[in-house]
């Protein structure tokens, strides 16, 4: 007698989630972008980006830069470029980062915890974020101009 084994399921529900915001599945947008409160993806975005709340990249849409995400990352579909680099996108998750068998990530991700399901792809390095880690997204770090002497 063969068992099945118990299948995963991740279950997601937007409102619940407090995903307010959306990249429509045909929209290309780039550039500085801020996002208050969940963001789901069914298009293209690329730049340096930062979602106050969860980040959902769906089945056949593509993030690409450097991205802060203050909640969780839901990775149906691609983070960094197909045939990109660890260095071509990078992501920092407050959150857990989950990434189902349809997500491909070649990008290099930071979160607390991750949790992959069978068939996912993570291509790119991951690392570890303790506690107290927080690393600075470029235009966070302010520079301080040498002395004069």
């Amino acid at each position: 007698m063969v068992s099945k084994a118990a299948q995963d399921t991740l279950t997601i529900d937007p409102v619940a989630m407090d995903i307010v915001n959306r990249v429509a599945a045909g929209c290309d947008l780039s550039g500085d972008l801020n996002f208050e409160g969940g963001l789901l993806v069914q298009g293209q975005l690329e730049g340096h980006i930062r979602v106050d709340g969860r980040l959902i990249i769906w089945s056949g849409a593509s993030v690409r830069g450097r991205i802060r995400v203050m909640g969780d990352l839901y990775l149906f579909g691609q983070l960094g470029s197909p045939n990109g680099g660890p260095h071509d996108t990078s992501l920092e998750c407050e959150g857990m980062v989950y990434v189902s068998k349809s997500g491909v990530s070649t990008g290099t991700l930071f979160a607390r915890r991750l949790q992959m399901y069978e068939g996912a792809q993570l291509k790119g390095p991951f690392h570890t974020l303790q506690v107290n880690d927080r690393l600075p997204v470029l235009r966070d770090v302010l520079v301080q101009p040498p002395d004069a002497a």
